[in-house]
This record gives structure tokens, C-alpha cells and sequence, in this order.
């Protein structure tokens, strides 16, 4: 059982909204999360790990590829959460900003994801490598 004050700490967060929102209607992969959000790959595991342990979301290994989605089967709680950031959210600019990128984001192979925020992360200059 999910406690409302795990699901409050967990919806408090501007970043970790969006990546619910970013979840609730599609499964999504690590990269195309930090894609969308343009923070490190540990500040995103680190807000999605807060959404999993507050059961918001859920996830699924895939080799080297952790996937995340809305629970499929929520508690009562878990679904009134849903529902209101369904209801409330969607009105802000950011998120409506987002799940225009999120569309652009679903037209990339998420391997050509994760290979370009590899290279994106290297300097390309000799002073650091």
C-alpha cells in the first residue's frame, strides 16, 4: 500500500512531473526521458526511482534498457494521483511544450538516443579526453 505522503513528496517536483506525464500513456525509455528533460542520466534514474517508490511508475529491463510506465493497475490512491495530474497538469506550458518534443523524441531510435547523449557528454576538444 502507497502512502499519501510518499505520493505528495513524489508529485512536489516540477521535473518529476513532467516525467510522470511523460509516462502516463506510453512506455518510455531512459534516454528518451533524459532527452525530454536535458538533466544527467542520474538526476533522471534518481526522480524516476522517488515516482517508482511511490508507486506512480514501473519498470522493465530490457537488456541494457530500463523502461518506464504509468501502473497499469493502480491502487485507488495511485489512480486518484493519475487523475488529478491528468486534470491540472496539462494546462501548463511546459508540459504541453513537452509532449510536443515527446512526439519529435518517439521518431528516434532510442540506441541513437543513447549514442548521441554519449558523444554529447565528451567534450570535443583533446583538453579533457
Amino acid at each position: 500500500m502507497f502512502t499519501l505522503p510518499t505520493i505528495a513528496h513524489a508529485l512536489s517536483d516540477t521535473t518529476r512531473l513532467r516525467l510522470l506525464i511523460a509516462c502516463l500513456d506510453k512506455e518510455r525509455c531512459v534516454c528518451q526521458l533524459v532527452e525530454l528533460i536535458d538533466l544527467s542520466n542520474a538526476s533522471i534514474s534518481k526522480h524516476l526511482s522517488t515516482l517508482k517508490a511511490a508507486g506512480l511508475l514501473e519498470s522493465r529491463r530490457e537488456g541494457r534498457w530500463v523502461h518506464y510506465r504509468a501502473n497499469p493497475n493502480p491502487d485507488s490512491i495511485i489512480a486518484d494521483a493519475y487523475a488529478l495530474v491528468r486534470s491540472h497538469a496539462m494546462e501548463d506550458d511546459q508540459i504541453q511544450a513537452d509532449q510536443i518534443k515527446l512526439t519529435e523524441i518517439d521518431c528516434i531510435d532510442p540506441t541513437e538516443l543513447a549514442k548521441k547523449q554519449r558523444t554529447a557528454s565528451c567534450c570535443t576538444t583533446n583538453d579533457c579526453c
